[in-house]
């Protein structure tokens, strides 16, 4: 099976610094790639992971900033310079098509890949075809139009092997049983209850540019994965507020309260050079396991329950 994985492209907020590069993330999930918030060197970051623009099948862009979004042109021409097999769907505030315009059509290229754009003018579940989830978009707090993105996937069940065993149920009989939900055999009608148990789906939230409101909490809720920004240090919590961004103290509460499993944080001020403090304020609130990102980290998605 296909890794699921989230790929850390860059963790700088507003400018790279030496140590870190522009925002980018690609969450791998079985055949899908999806790029959020591709920044300046998105591009080279892909080359130094190991990952290919052919693993991309989705772009998230949250808000047109420039630290969110520069890299989209040339993962645009890179993506039809390689002549990608498949379409690529790209979701973005539809109050920012101008800039996703520009961004996509900056310089003359060679067109070889369908590009579907679908920008969001209202929050809720967005169309992406064939995906393995239900994706959604929820409205943010920042200084322009953002939405943090949602990926549920629907539970399931897990077969168990020695209920099938204790049955006599094996072969075509099982497949049987999963497609209609229950099968007459050996005289009795066996149901897939009887044979499985519960398997819950993964759920991954994305939030980034934002102050504390609703929507960081919706989108949190009970995710397996949360990556979230963490501009500031508590300390400095009148400058998150003041230009629409989170502390590591506010994310890690938000994940505490919210029941999420894994927090990521990432998205860090210039101004801090060491993030042994975010770790350290994040740990005072979160319990779960903390991953302080940094560039080119590769952080796999927690096993279902």
């Amino acid at each position: 099976m296909s890794p699921r994985e989230l790929v850390v492209l860059g963790t700088a907020s507003q400018v790279p610094t030496k140590q870190r590069n522009h925002n980018g993330y690609l969450l791998r999930w079985g055949e899908e790639g999806i790029l959020f918030d591709p920044g300046e060197g998105t591009q080279r970051q892909m080359m130094y992971a190991g990952v290919s623009v052919t693993d991309i099948t989705r772009i998230a862009v949250t808000h047109f900033h420039g630290d969110h979004c520069l890299g989209l042109p040339g993962i645009v021409q890179r993506i039809n310079l390689d002549k990608v097999a498949h379409p690529v769907d790209v979701y973005y505030p539809a109050s920012g098509e101008v800039f996703f315009d520009r961004l996509s059509n900056a310089s003359s290229f060679y067109r070889t890949v369908e590009l579907r754009p679908h920008p969001i003018a209202d929050p809720g579940v967005l169309d992406a075809p064939g995906a393995p989830f239900v994706l959604e978009a929820v409205a943010l707090s920042h200084p322009v139009d953002t939405f943090g993105y949602r990926l549920t996937e629907p539970s399931g069940v897990r077969i168990l092997p020695e209920r099938l065993a204790a049955y006599g149920l094996h072969g075509p009989a099982v497949g049987q049983l999963q497609r209609a939900g229950r099968i007459r055999f050996n005289g009795r009608t066996i149901t897939l209850t009887e044979v499985s148990t519960p398997k819950p789906g993964q759920s991954v939230a994305f939030v980034m540019d934002t102050r504390l409101c609703p929507g960081v909490a919706t989108l949190a809720s009970g995710v397996d994965m949360l990556v979230i920004e963490a501009t500031f240090l508590d300390a400095d919590a009148h400058l998150a507020a003041e230009y629409g961004h989170l502390t590591a103290g506010q994310a890690a509460r938000v994940a505490a309260e919210a029941g999420a499993r894994t927090l990521v944080l990432t998205h860090f001020s210039q101004r801090y050079r060491d993030l042994d403090g975010h770790r350290a304020e994040a740990s005072a609130y979160f319990t779960g396991e903390i991953f302080v990102a940094t560039d080119l980290a590769k952080i796999p998605l927690p096993q279902r329950r």
